[in-house]
């Protein structure tokens, strides 16, 4: 399976349309990008779902979330990666895991922790020169 099918595999849980026509001409480096932001979305859906107790949906958006983070999970190259490629899988596991405590207790507070990690992750990504893109 090539780097672009399993990126496009993980944007399913991001969402349809306008997505995908973007996904078409997108570089690797946005599809990861529309990925966190895709991700940040879901979970801040998630949080205000917890607020108004609409439990359904609040799974639902948590699941998506996890999804996606599974999708960038999938999306690292070991071999190119090394160590930055593992600590990532690491933090996406422990991520995906937290998403699933917050979704079976409602944890708003879990929500925010992951939140906070993600745009960590992703203020890093989106100060990658463009010579690296």
């Amino acid at each position: 399976m090539t780097q672009t099918m399993v990126n496009k595999k993980a944007l399913e849980g991001y969402g349809r349309g306008a997505v995908e026509s973007e996904v078409n001409y997108a570089s690797p480096y946005r599809i990861i990008q529309m990925l966190m932001e895709g991700a940040l979305s879901r979970i801040a859906t998630a949080k205000g779902c917890i607020t108004r107790n609409d439990i359904a949906e609040k799974s639902r958006q948590i699941t998506w979330g996890m999804n996606i983070i599974q999708g960038l999970r999938t999306s690292l190259d070991a071999e190119k990666g090394g160590d930055i490629a593992a600590n990532l899988d690491a933090l996406y596991e422990y991520m995906g895991r937290r998403l699933l405590e917050a979704n079976m207790n409602n944890d708003a507070a879990i929500l925010d922790e992951v939140t906070t990690l993600l745009l960590e992750i992703k203020s890093g990504w989106d100060n990658i020169p463009a010579d690296y893109h």
